[in-house]
């Protein structure tokens, strides 16, 4: 059976990939491995035999296909994130990776690891795939021969995978003690922080009858910005007529207008217009019908919403957007991609013309641009493979995780150039991102196996275990205090930033739960590109300073 393996690479692949995702659901004490766990598989079957393993293609295509798609979806949040408070939020995380990779040269020191084991153990006690990556590809330019690059190779690997567990177990441990002992309140951290607050809720529906006096004669995009709430408005009755209310549109008195938002801005915009009206406007279709329709026509997507000119063309507007699993607000700003299905009011007879216009093809959507995917990754791997000149004759590289990840959130964030959209459909993003991940964790998990167990067998994996154990934790408290205590970030926020300085989806997950509330997927989406990039670098530089 293992020479089997051995002869038949592919079999090799989807075994481990098979038994490896499963186990990776299964859930201890609320958490669970997720998709790492192919690498823990990979590892088990690497152990039975020297030259069971991957090619190295297999491993390096994966961590490709998983960089790329990342930066593609997160470049307009990344670059959007610094109109805020990101750059605050992004000195902090930076600051936290180098004491962390600091921490992790004195006790690599003390404790007489070598160089490719520390480097593994920073990269796994930040639970980091990319920054092992690095680690390998510095690695394998570094070596003299291929002896040399079998053993430095697998080195980093098996201290990444004994450290990589209490990485996960000590980030989340971190967040429930500190929460406890500072008796964390998240729901008045989320009212404090409205405008970050609404984005969490449901949407709702409610028809509004307008009453109030200082409401009357106002148009309604002035009465939004005035109170500050992010609602939209739909159809509005008015003397037995129904038609599409616009920005410009001011209210009258007995007019019934429905408006969608979330529940505390529709309460406040009830307030403010009269009171709730029993009939429901939304559901009244013998003049205007909604349609939910995909956006799979490649000129409208990378377009703001307000350059489409819906109204003018076909007397129609926009109330939802769905992107994955999120439901949002439309705005004139807001940019459609591939994948969106938007929630369309007109007139019954426009509805075939506007769902023709967004695409509407499932079909379409399932079908990747070759053309751009191929020349954004290529563009990756050559900016990547590119050295970068550091002070004290030092030189490194962004390589195959890097490069990829900055040209993607570039590109990610333009959307599209003339022609050429760049963004992939989301669930298509999310496919190739799992499969990529998939295709490196089995892959380094298969070439490092054999030497994993014999450096169990050493006694050396406890000590590389207490090393990480006390990397992760020094890193999550001082990450919470200072952030807490001297900066004053809410800890629901502070959580989400914390797992994506980790750039870990299990403390996500927890952080998330804990809150009950979106704080944690805002704080994680500002801080995850700049952690990613700074942690590949940190791991290289670690390397260049240990390595003779």
């Amino acid at each position: 059976m293992i020479q089997l393996l051995i002869d038949n690479p592919l079999l090799l692949l989807f075994a481990v990939a098979a038994i490896g995702y499963p186990l990776g659901r299964i859930r201890i004490a609320g958490s669970s491995l997720g998709v790492a766990s192919v690498l823990f598989v990979g590892l088990a079957f690497g152990a039975l035999h020297p030259d069971l393993k991957l090619p190295e293609a297999i491993y390096m295509l994966g961590l490709t296909l998983f960089v790329y798609t990342i930066g593609l979806s997160s470049g307009p949040g990344f670059f959007a994130s610094f109109r805020r408070k990101g750059l605050r939020d992004n000195l902090l995380v930076l600051a936290m990776l180098a004491g962390a990779a600091a921490l992790s040269v004195v006790i690599g020191s003390v404790a007489g690891l070598k160089p490719a084991l520390t480097a593994g153990m920073f990269a796994g006690s930040l639970t980091n795939t990319p920054a092992l990556a690095g680690v390998l590809e510095y690695l394998k330019e570094y070596a003299s021969s291929q002896p040399v690059v079998d053993r430095l190779f697998a080195e980093p690997v098996v201290a990444y995978s004994i450290t990589y567990p209490i990485g996960v177990v000590g980030m989340i441990a971190a967040i429930n003690v500190l929460q406890r002992i500072w008796k964390a309140d998240y729901a008045r951290e989320a009212r404090q922080l409205r405008e970050l607050h609404t984005t969490g809720q449901q949407l709702q529906n409610r028809s509004i009858c307008v009453t109030r006096p200082e409401a009357i004669g106002r148009p309604i995009q002035a009465v939004i910005s005035e109170q500050k709430l992010d609602v939209m408005f739909g159809r509005m009755r008015r003397q037995g007529r129904v038609f599409l209310a616009g920005g410009r549109t001011c209210f009258e008195a007995g007019d019934v207008v429905s408006v969608i938002g979330a529940p505390d801005d529709l309460e406040r915009m009830t307030a403010y217009l009269g009171e709730t009206c029993d009939e429901h406007l939304e559901l009244d279709r013998t003049e205007f019908d909604h349609r939910r329709v995909f956006v799979s026509n490649r000129r409208i997507a990378g377009h703001r919403l307000r350059d489409l000119n819906l109204p003018q063309q076909f007397g129609a507007v926009v109330t939802r957007v769905r992107r994955g699993d999120v439901e949002f607000l439309p705005h004139g700003d807001t940019v459609l991609e591939l994948g969106d299905r938007v929630r369309v009011v007109t007139r019954r007879d426009h509805l075939s013309a506007v769902s023709a216009f967004f695409g509407d093809s499932y079909r379409a959507l399932s079908e990747v641009d070759i053309l751009t995917f191929s020349l954004g990754v290529a563009l990756g791997l050559l900016l990547g493979s590119l050295p970068i000149p550091l002070p004290g004759n030092v030189t490194i590289k962004l390589g195959f995780a890097g490069g990829p990840l900055i040209i993607a959130l570039i590109l990610g964030a333009l959307g599209r150039t003339g022609p050429m959209v760049w963004s992939l459909p989301y669930s298509a993003n999310l496919t190739l991102r799992q499969i990529g991940l998939i295709l490196f964790l089995a892959g380094v998990g298969t070439r490092a196996g054999y030497a994993f167990v014999t450096t169990l067998a050493q006694g050396e994996g406890l000590l590389i275990f207490i090393a990480g154990a006390v990397v992760t934790s020094v890193t999550a408290v001082a990450t919470l205090w200072i952030g807490h205590h001297l900066l004053n970030i809410p800890l629901g926020l502070l959580a989400g930033m914390l797992a994506g300085l980790q750039t870990q989806p299990a403390v996500l997950a927890f952080a998330s739960e804990q809150a009950g509330n979106d704080l944690p997927n805002i704080g994680y989406a500002t801080v995850y590109p700049v952690a990613m990039i700074a942690k590949i670098l940190l791991a290289q530089l670690l390397l260049t300073l240990l390595l003779p």
